[in-house]
């Protein structure tokens, strides 16, 4: 099948009402078709266009549980060295504000009690502070104070902002730029899209030249809304049955040998331990990886894995990894959650 009888099959598929869209995937898959693999189409109008995708709903949910909480913020930091233009820089981000539909949304119960994502023609804030004047060492711990301030500072979903942006100055040709989103509209995977893409447009306006960008063939809201048709339609069902199955309905807590009693509830302050492997003990992994045809990702986990059963023997152990869950083309330059 090309890719414009597809295009036009997936542009179908999400008008019809629940019960076609079942009978539809039953057809598609007596073919040989998955539907997963088709193209995600842009700009469809349906009523529900700009309803949360399924993660954005599980997001709002926490952030009405505790909105004062900054767990779910994304915090970034890029030092500037040189000579830094402002208004280049400014420019440069609302660039991406208008090119990224979910750079200047906000979230907002409707009449209905439906819950819609309403994109606002925000302009770019930046705020900036002048750190010039203190002494080396202050001024280092002044950014390190302001960047982890910065990182829990709560977000209004209902009103926004939801992209934030300081520029500590601290010479004339040093500054730190502190940008920090909410994870309903971002992820790991979108802070590397936003910086990338703030360096080429920041380098292009500096020259006095404009930023040139290949047009975007979706925006969020239309993955969330082909992922409720395909999900709604029997999908849903059918990925929860695997999982079901694969790890039953018994979900052991798992008893670590701790130096002090589990909270109540959980604070959210976590910790990073780094720990760098030898040149040669890194490389007989990455044999050992190549040896099993796995990746680099699962030998490490497994080895996790056996660590956990040797404080706790037990062998049925549950933990979360973060996945990008970007396993298409439109998704690859997508800022999104």
């Amino acid at each position: 099948m090309n890719a414009e009888k597809s295009l036009q099959l997936a542009c179908r598929f999400i008008e019809l009402p629940l019960e076609k869209r079942s009978l539809f995937l039953q057809a598609l898959s007596k073919e040989g078709l998955d539907f997963s693999q088709f193209p995600i189409p842009a700009g469809v109008q349906a009523p529900d266009r700009l309803a949360l995708s399924y993660a954005q709903q599980r997001m709002w949910f926490l952030w009405q549980m505790d909105p004062h909480s900054g767990a779910y913020n994304l915090p970034g930091a890029v030092r500037l060295s040189g000579a830094l233009n402002v208004a280049a820089l400014e420019r440069a981000f609302a660039l991406l504000v208008a090119r990224h539909e979910a750079l200047r949304t906000v979230f907002q119960p409707q009449p209905d009690d439906s819950l819609r994502q309403v994109p606002l023609a925000q302009p770019v804030r930046l705020e900036r502070v002048d750190l010039a004047d203190l002494p080396a060492d202050a001024r280092e711990r002044r950014v390190q104070h302001e960047a982890q301030m910065e990182s829990v500072r709560p977000f209004d979903l209902e009103h926004g902002p939801l992209l934030r942006l300081r520029l500590l100055a601290l010479a004339d040709q040093e500054h730190v730029l502190l940008l920090t989103l909410h994870h309903i509209v971002s992820d790991g995977w979108s802070m590397n899209v936003l910086i990338e893409e703030f360096s080429r447009a920041y380098d292009a306006y500096a020259q006095g030249l404009e930023p040139q960008f290949e047009a975007l063939p979706i925006q969020y809201a239309d993955y969330g809304l082909w992922q409720r048709r395909w999900l709604e339609a029997g999908e849903q069902e059918r990925q929860l049955a695997y999982w079901r199955e694969k790890l039953g309905d018994d979900h052991p807590v798992l008893e670590l040998p701790l130096d002090h009693p589990r909270p109540t509830s959980p604070s959210f302050n976590g910790e990073r331990l780094a720990l760098a492997l030898e040149t040669e003990l890194a490389e007989q992994v990455r044999g050992f990886a190549r040896q099993h045809n796995v990746s680099l990702f699962m030998v490490l986990l497994a080895a996790f894995n056996v660590l956990l059963y040797r404080y706790t023997g037990q062998v049925d152990v549950r933990f979360g990894s973060p996945v990008a869950n970007r396993n298409r083309s439109e998704l690859e330059g997508l800022i999104g959650f």
